[in-house]
């Protein structure tokens, strides 16, 4: 080996690596317990010092360039060494810790995931994960998750997507309010009942008039972009909602509001991250970790 060609500084890879893995200059400072101008000061300097650019600025985060791309693969495998010299050093190699960040929505986040990372966290304690409750999607290229549970496959090629589960959705009304109606209810006398969607006119009328329904803006007395709100009404008895049947199935106030279009609906869940995190060690084991446990849906 020509161990004079290797003349550059570690910090200031290391300063690239953080930024890279944590998105913006803000997340890598904290992350590294440094001010932020510091660790800029060190990427702009590996930046001088091979000639070209690393990162472009996008919105308040940063988007490696082609070239800061292909070096990405080689610091990460000089971070990994470094990393596994470090826990070898003191006797931890085969531990995996750091931050992992999952976003996924409302009802999955409240009723599905809290078992599932209880169990990870006590297999794998020096992972510390951070959860995003949304129904909006948060964009993995720009680091604003680093894996998504999502009921739609991802099309863009930087991502990689694992199908965990099918899962199927019906109609849930609390037992007090399915006494007012016939067992089963009639489709004639749904139409005259109440409903809960995100808003008017949402996208449970539109499906339910697909199914022979015949429901109109009256029908939708009370709305909220909430999931979980919209299910504690259910819940109460203030209208009628759809969720999926792991959740409606569970809960002792409510019962299915049975029809003959059954199940209401019927999707498939993904589980996504970047291309680049199959590298990261803690990623990669939070994500088939997740794959385990959704097998049993």
């Amino acid at each position: 080996m020509d161990w004079k060609s290797i003349t550059f500084d570690w910090n200031r890879a290391r300063a690239f690596l953080v930024t890279a893995e944590e998105g913006s200059l803000a997340a890598a400072a904290r992350s590294m317990g440094m001010t932020q101008p510091t660790l800029g000061r060190q990427v702009a300097a590996l930046e001088s010092e091979i000639g070209f650019d690393l990162f472009t600025r996008r919105g308040r985060g940063l988007e490696l360039t082609p070239n800061g791309i292909k070096l990405l693969e080689h610091v990460r495998l000089m971070g990994d060494a470094a990393n596994q010299f470090s826990l070898s050093a003191s006797g931890k190699s085969d531990v995996i810790e750091g931050d992992v960040s999952i976003t996924a929505s409302e009802l999955l986040s409240t009723f599905m995931l809290p078992r599932m990372i209880k169990t990870l966290r006590e297999v794998e304690p020096g992972i510390d994960i951070e959860i995003y409750s949304s129904n909006e999607i948060r964009d993995l290229n720009r680091r604003e998750a680093d894996i998504a549970i999502r009921s739609v496959r991802p099309t863009q090629p930087e991502l990689i997507a694992k199908k965990l589960c099918s899962v199927r959705g019906h109609l849930y009304a609390a037992k007090n309010y399915l006494r007012q109606l016939s067992d089963p209810p009639s489709i004639a006398e749904l139409n005259k009942a109440n409903f809960i969607d995100t808003e008017k006119p949402g996208r449970l009328m539109t499906l339910l008039n697909s199914k022979g329904f015949n429901l109109t803006r009256k029908n939708f007395p009370v709305i909220s972009n909430s999931h979980i709100v919209q299910w504690e009404l259910v819940k109460q008895g203030a209208a009628i909602s759809a969720t999926l049947e792991e959740i409606g199935d569970n809960e002792p106030l409510v019962e299915r509001v049975v029809t003959s279009n059954l199940p209401l609906i019927t999707m498939d869940i993904w589980l996504v991250t970047h291309n680049e995190f199959r590298t990261n060690r803690r990623i990669r084991r939070v994500f088939d970790f997740l794959v385990s446990e959704f097998s049993d849906y």
